[in-house]
C-alpha cells in the first residue's frame, strides 16, 4: 500500500518545485511474539510465558511504554527484571530526536537478547499507521499512534493459547493520554503505579524518576530561587543582546561561585562570574544557560575564600552563607563581568557517582546524596534501603530542581560496591570521567586479523625494507604498547640519517568499520595506576602493532638527512618494514639507554646510534628553547606496585634523564614535519594541534609570586616568559625556580586538536612552533591514526575516503578527541590521588616539608614535592573558635594570630589518612607549628600539556 503527499515549494531562484513524498505501508510486519500464529516470523523476541509477578497484573503481559516513560524511566527499563517490552517506531524516533544519550541506552537494551525488547515498525504497518489530523499537534498525533498500536497488539494477541490470554499494558505518565487509552478499553497504568506493584524487586521503586506530579507534592510554598524564563523569551533575549548564552562551570573550591563561558563567533570566549545561590539559580555544572549581565556597579571579583557545602541544610539560603561569600570578595581592581542565570537552555545531566548522607531523622526515606565531583550539588533522593546503601558508592540521577528546593531531586540508579574498595573506586573514577571501559564487542573483535599473522609478499611489495637498520625503542619500564622506534647512522657525505618509525596502526584499522568507529569514540588509551584501558584491542596494542624487539613489524617512517648543526637537509616519508635490534624481549628503558650512552666501554651499533641521537637531540632542544619553547614543570610521582596485592608499596617523584629528552625531541620533530606535509597537501582538512597563548590575566598569580621575591616576569611572548623563568633565581632557595615553573604551568591554556579548514591560528605557544600535529602514538591516540591516513594519501601509499576530506566531520571528530583527552587526564589524576590514599593508609602519620603554592583568605594550598601531593590547610574549624585572619591580596599573604604565611614559604606539615568517616576517607594535612585543622586532598585540575615538551610529543 502506498500513501503519498504532493506539495509545491519555492526555490531560492524564484522557481516552483513539486515535491512528492511517498510512504510505503505493509501488512507483513511481524509482531515479534512467540504465541502468534498469524505472523510468519523466523525468530520471535517476545516470550510466550511473559510473567512478571505483579499485584496489578497477575496474567502474562507485554509492556508498551510511551515516549515520556522511556525518556524519564530509562533506569527502570534497564533493570534485568523488566523484559518483554514493545518499543514502537514512533517512540524510538521521538527519543532519538529528544535525547541522544537515552537513545543510545535504549539501543543497547534493544541489542541485548536477554532483555527481550522488540521494535515494532508501526509507522510502516498498514493497520497501525495514522496521518496527522487537521489542528492536531505532532505530540498529540504521536500519542494517538501509540494508542492505535496498543489497540492493534491487544486485538492481534487476543486469541493466544495461554491460559488466561496474553495482554498488552500501556505505560504512560501523561494523564490525558491515559484517560483516552482507558476510554478505548486499553489496559493502562502509570509507570510508578506499575513498578510499585512488582513483587520480585520492591527496591526497584528507588530507581523511579520523579514525575511533575511527584515534584509538586514534595515542594514547599516558599520560593528560594527565581523562576527560569521560558525558552521563547530566552531566544528573543539572546537575539536582542539582553542575555548571553554559555556553558556553566561550577567552582571546585567554592560552591557559591561559578563562571559562564560565553562563546562568540569569531571571538574568544568571555567569562561571566556568577556568585550566590540565587544568581546560580539551579544551574548544574556543564549546563548550557542564559545569563543576564548585571550593571557595572554590581560587578565583583572572584572570591578568595575556600567554601565547601559541609552538610545538609534546610531548604533555605542562609545569611551566614552569603556573609561568607562577601567576606571572600577581593578588591575593586579585580572585578570581572558579573551576571545571574535567568534560564536553562540545555541540561547536561548524567548519572553521578557518590555516597549517601543519611538523614538524622529516624526511619526517614529522604536522604542527601553527596557526589564525588565537587562541582555537582548534593542531590535529595528517596530510598527505603538507606541502611544497605550506607558505606556504598552509588549512582544517582537528577530528575529536576524545583524553585522551592535548596537541592535538586533525584533517584537511586544502582550500587557500585563498597567505598574504599579498589575495584569500586576505579569504576567510580572511570564513570565520573566518562571513560569508555567496557570490553570490546564481538563486532569489533571480528575485524582483527586472523592468527597466526605474518607480513605477506604483497605487504613487502608496497613498503620500503628497513630491516637492515639498527632500529631500537626506548620506553618506560613495563611498556608493552610500543608506538615508536629510532635509528641514527652516518652517511658517506658526513651527514647523518635519522629515522622515526611509528607503528602502522592504520594498516589494521580500516576507515568506517566497527573497530574504527570504536577507536574514534574512545579517542585515547587511558593510563591509570596499575591499569591500562586500551583504545584498540590488545592483540593490536601489545602485539601486532607494538614495535617489539626482534620481530618484523609494519611501520610508517619519517626519515631525515641532518647535518652536524642539526639542520634538516632532506625529509622523506615511507611505509616500511622494520625489525628492532635490541637484544631481549622488553624495549630499552630510559635508564638502560642512558647507561649505554654513558658507558665508554660499549660501542655496539645500537649504542652508537643512541649516542648520535642524543647529541643531535641536545642541539635541537637548544634551538627550540632559543625560539621561545617553554620548559615548565609539574609534581609527578611514580608508584611501585606490589605484584600480588597490586597496592602501592613505594611512591617517588619521577626522575627524568637525557634519554627522555632525546626521544621527545625526535617525536616533536616528526610531528612538526608531518604537520607541514599534510597541511601542504590538504590545506582544508588537515588534523592539526595548537596551543593558544594565555590571556594576560592568566599570569596575575605568577606575577604576584615573582613580585613577592622582588623579581619581574615578562609575559608578552613565550620567548620573554621562557627567558624570565630561566633568570628567576633566589639565593639559598634552589626549589624556587621549580615552584615558579609549576605556577606558570597553571597559567597555560589547554592544547587542542582542530581542522585546518576551520581555523586560522595554528601556532603552538608552548613548543614555539608555527604548525604541529600528533603522528607518533597511533596505538594510543586516534588523532594519530587520522594523521597517518592523511599522510598515506599525501605520499600515494593509500586511497582517500569522503569523511577524511570533509572538514566539518573532521572538526566534529576533533571536538570528541579534545573531550576524551581531557577526561583521560582527569581520570589519570584521580587514579593517582586514590593510590596516594592507599599508600598513606599503612604509613600512619608522616612529617614532611612542603611549600605554599597559593594563599586564600581562610586557607593555604601546600605542595609536598616528595609525594607530588597538594592539599588545602584551613585556618577555620566549625567546632572551634576561629583565629584572627588578616589577608593581603597584593602580596598575597595571610596572617594567622600574628604568624605570616606567604607564597612559596617552606612549611612543615603532618600527613595522615583520616579513615574516621567511611563515606569520605581523605588525606589530612596540618601544620606542625602552629597545629591547625586538617583538610581533604582532592585531585587537582589537569594541567595544560605544555608543561613539558613530552606531553605533546
Amino acid at each position: 500500500m502506498l500513501k503519498s503527499k504532493t506539495f509545491v515549494k519555492k526555490t531560492r531562484s524564484g522557481g516552483i518545485m513539486k515535491i512528492v513524498r511517498e510512504h510505503y505501508l505493509r501488512d507483513d510486519i511481524w509482531c515479534g511474539s512467540e504465541v502468534c500464529t498469524e505472523c510468519n516470523q523466523e525468530e520471535s523476541v517476545l516470550q510466550k510465558d511473559a510473567c512478571i509477578e505483579s499485584n496489578l497484573c497477575s496474567f502474562p503481559h507485554y509492556l508498551l511504554p510511551d515516549t515520556n516513560v522511556v525518556l524519564s524511566q530509562i533506569d527502570i527499563l534497564e533493570d534485568p527484571l523488566i523484559k518483554n517490552v514493545i518499543i514502537l517506531q514512533t517512540v524510538l524516533q521521538e527519543v532519538r530526536h529528544r535525547s541522544a544519550p537515552i537513545y543510545k541506552r535504549l539501543k543497547d537494551i534493544l541489542h541485548d537478547k536477554e532483555k527481550r525488547f522488540y521494535t515494532f515498525t508501526n509507522e510502516h504497518h498498514r493497520e497501525t499507521y495514522i496521518e496527522r489530523e487537521q489542528g492536531e499537534s505532532a505530540n498529540d498525533r504521536n500519542d494517538r499512534a501509540i494508542r492505535v498500536s496498543t489497540k492493534w497488539y491487544s486485538d492481534h494477541l487476543k486469541n493466544t493459547p495461554t491460559d488466561e490470554g496474553l495482554k498488552v499494558v500501556l505505560l504512560t505518565n501523561d494523564r490525558g493520554n491515559k484517560e483516552k487509552a482507558e476510554e478505548s478499553g486499553l489496559l493502562t497504568y502509570r509507570c510508578e503505579e506499575y513498578v510499585k506493584s512488582l513483587i520480585a524487586n520492591p527496591e526497584l521503586v528507588d530507581r523511579l524518576a520523579l514525575t511533575n506530579d511527584d515534584k509538586n507534592e514534595i515542594t514547599s510554598s516558599r520560593m528560594l530561587f527565581p523562576e527560569h524564563l521560558p525558552l521563547s523569551r530566552i531566544q528573543s533575549g539572546i537575539k536582542s543582546g539582553t542575555f548571553q548564552q554559555g556553558t556553566f562551570r561550577a567552582s571546585r573550591d567554592n560552591y557559591l561561585e561559578a563562571a559562564v563561558f560565553v562563546h562568540r563567533e569569531g571571538d574568544d570566549s568571555t567569562e561571566v562570574l556568577i556568585q550566590g545561590l540565587q544568581n546560580l539559580n539551579r544551574a548544574v555544572h556543564q549546563d548550557v544557560v542564559a545569563v543576564e549581565i548585571l550593571p557595572l556597579n554590581q560587578w565583583v571579583a572572584p572570591s578568595s575564600v575556600v567554601l565547601q557545602d559541609e552538610g545538609p541544610k534546610e531548604d533555605d539560603v542562609t545569611e551566614e552563607e552569603e556573609a561568607e561569600l562577601k567576606r571572600g570578595l577581593s578588591g575593586a581592581e579585580s572585578r570581572k563581568p558579573t551576571g545571574r542565570v535567568v534560564g536553562i537552555i540545555k541540561r547536561n545531566w548524567r548519572p553521578f557517582c557518590g555516597m549517601l548522607f543519611l538523614s538524622q531523622i529516624k526511619e526517614a526515606t529522604r536522604h542527601l546524596f553527596t557526589p564525588a565531583d565537587r562541582c555537582i550539588p548534593r542531590i535529595r533522593i528517596e530510598t527505603r534501603q538507606a541502611a544497605t546503601l550506607a558505606g556504598q558508592r552509588i549512582m544517582v540521577a537528577i530528575d529536576g530542581w524545583p524553585k522551592h528546593s535548596r537541592y535538586p531531586n533525584g533517584h537511586f540508579v544502582r550500587s557500585l560496591g563498597s567505598a574504599g574498595d579498589k575495584e569500586t573506586e576505579t569504576e567510580v573514577l572511570l564513570l565520573e570521567h566518562d571513560v569508555p571501559h567496557q570490553d570490546f564487542s564481538q563486532a569489533v573483535l571480528s575485524f582483527l586479523p586472523k592468527m597466526p599473522w605474518n607480513i605477506t609478499e604483497e605487504d613487502m611489495a608496497v613498503r620500503e625494507d628497513l630491516r637492515n637498520l639498527t632500529v631500537c625503542s626506548v620506553d618506560p619500564p613495563g611498556c608493552t604498547d610500543i608506538d615508536d622506534a629510532l635509528h641514527c647512522r652516518d652517511l658517506p657525505n658526513g651527514n647523518q640519517e635519522v629515522g622515526v618509525h611509528i607503528a602502522d596502526v592504520s594498516h589494521f584499522i580500516r576507515p568506517g568499520n566497527t573497530m574504527d568507529l570504536e577507536a574514534a569514540n574512545r579517542g585515547t588509551t587511558v593510563y591509570l595506576t596499575g591499569r591500562r584501558i586500551d583504545m584498540v584491542p590488545e592483540l593490536l596494542s601489545s602485539n601486532l602493532c607494538s614495535l617489539r624487539s626482534n620481530v618484523e613489524r609494519l611501520a610508517f617512517s619519517c626519515i631525515w638527512e641532518i647535518n652536524d648543526k642539526a639542520e634538516i637537509v632532506k625529509t622523506r616519508f615511507t611505509k616500511s618494514v622494520i625489525n628492532s635490534k635490541v637484544g631481549g624481549e622488553p624495549p630499552l628503558t630510559y635508564a638502560e639507554a642512558q647507561m649505554r650512552i654513558d658507558d665508554t666501554n660499549m660501542n655496539d651499533d645500537t649504542t652508537k646510534s643512541l649516542r648520535g641521537l642524543n647529541r643531535l637531540a641536545k642541539i635541537l632542544k637548544k634551538q627550540r628553547i632559543e625560539k621561545g619553547a617553554l620548559t615548565l614543570s609539574s609534581p609527578e610521582v611514580r608508584f611501585h606496585i606490589d605484584s600480588e596485592t597490586h597496592d602501592p608499596i613505594d611512591l617517588q617523584t619521577k626522575e627524568l634523564k637525557e634519554t627522555n629528552s632525546m626521544v621527545e625531541e625526535f617525536m616533536l620533530l616528526a610531528n612538526i614535519s608531518v604537520a607541514q606535509k599534510i597541511y601542504d597537501e590538504f590545506s582544508e582538512c588537515a588534523l592539526l594541534r595548537k596551543h593558544p597563548a594565555p590571556p594576560p590575566s592568566n599570569y596575575d598569580i605568577l606575577n604576584k609570586a615573582a613580585k613577592s621575591k622582588d623579581l619581574v616576569i615578562h609575559t608578552d611572548s613565550a620567548k620573554a616568559l621562557a627567558d624570565s623563568l630561566d633568570a628567576a633565581q633566589v639565593d639559598g632557595f634552589p626549589y624556587f625556580n621549580t615552584l615558579l615553573r609549576i605556577l606558570a604551568t597553571r597559567c597555560m591554556m589547554q592544547a587542542v586538536y582542530f581542522c585546518s579548514g576551520m581555523d586560522s591560528d595554528f601556532h603552538h605557544y608552548g613548543l614555539a612552533s608555527p604548525i604541529y600535529t600528533h603522528f607518533t602514538s597511533p596505538i594510543r591516540r586516534y588523532s594519530d591514526i587520522i594523521v597517518h591516513r592523511l599522510l598515506a594519501v599525501a605520499i600515494g601509499a593509500d586511497s582517500t575516503y569522503p569523511d577524511l576530506m570533509d572538514k566539518h566531520k573532521q572538526s566534529a571528530l576533533c571536538n570528541n578527541l579534545n573531550y576524551r583527552h581531557k577526561m583521560a587526564q582527569y581520570a589519570q589524576r584521580a587514579s593517582v590521588a586514590f593510590h596516594t590514599q592507599l599508600f598513606f593508609k599503612s604509613r600512619g602519620i608522616l612529617n614532611e616539608e612542603g611549600f605554599i603554592l597559593f594563599v586564600r583568605k581562610n586557607a593555604i594550598i601546600v605542595l609536598i614535592p616528595k609525594f607530588g601531593l597538594e592539599g588545602t590547610v584551613f585556618f577555620e574549624n566549625k567546632d572551634k573558635p576561629s583565629p584572627k585572619l588578616i589577608f593581603n591580596e597584593e602580596a598575597p599573604s595571610l596572617t594567622v594570630e600574628g604568624h605570616s604565611f606567604n607564597m612559596f614559604d617552606k612549611v612543615k606539615v603532618t600527613i595522615s589518612l583520616d579513615a574516621s568517616n567511611v563515606q569520605h576517607q581523605k588525606i589530612r594535612m596540618s601544620l606542625v607549628e602552629p597545629v591547625i585543622c586538617g583538610v581533604s586532598v582532592a585531585p587537582s585540575e589537569p594541567e595544560p600539556e605544555a608543561k613539558r615538551a613530552k606531553l605533546d610529543r
